[in-house]
């Protein structure tokens, strides 16, 4: 079983990763290959709309993302992981998101998925914010979660959604650390 988890911070060792350790850590318990891309050392530019996906279901663009492609269709498991920045994804993470635009279209305009569409992929979205909540403040980014979970075949399984991290740091929350750690334990027991 393999799990790619992929880093949408530009921080390090922060709020954000701290959680995303956390989870890799419980489906290693499991004996799950973990690859951990943090997005900040990639170079992929953003998404052009040039439409050349729809012709061919491949992305024109040659950058960092193409090693990313062949990763998720290899994935067993995906893990997105991403601080809340204006209601929504990271810019990172939604450059990321904009260039999978090649698996939607040769999915849904090609009828020919250039990705695997017999895998059973499982997806976490684990996300950080710095205020306190009040409202649907994560929902932008979990609807786009949604669509990219879908673009890329994966059920989306589990948010993990942490807030107030501003005043708290993540590796300060004991039990929202165990939360982090039980949904990779548990990904990877229902991925087996």
């Amino acid at each position: 079983m393999k799990a790619l988890v992929i880093l949408g911070s530009p921080r390090k060792n922060m709020n954000t990763d701290t959680l995303l350790n956390k989870a890799i850590e419980g489906m290693k318990e499991n004996d799950i290959e973990v690859e951990k891309v943090a997005l900040v050392d990639l170079q992929i530019h953003p998404c052009t709309a040039c439409g050349a996906c729809e012709k061919t279901g491949f992305c024109i663009i040659k950058d960092d993302m193409s090693k990313l492609y062949k990763k998720f269709d290899e994935a067993d498991i995906v893990i997105i992981a991403s601080p809340i920045y204006f209601n929504s994804i990271s810019s990172l993470t939604k450059i990321m998101v904009d260039r999978c635009q090649m698996f939607w279209s040769s999915k849904y305009v090609l009828n020919q998925p250039s990705i695997n569409q017999n895998k059973k992929r499982r997806g976490v979205f684990i996300a950080t914010c710095g205020s306190i909540q009040k409202g649907q403040e994560f929902l932008g980014a979990t609807l786009v979660m949604d669509l990219f979970f879908k673009a890329i075949n994966t059920k989306y399984m589990y948010n993990l959604l942490a807030q107030d991290t501003d005043q708290v740091f993540t590796g300060d929350r004991p039990k929202l650390l165990q939360e982090a750690f039980e949904i990779g334990k548990k990904l990877a027991e229902i991925s087996k």
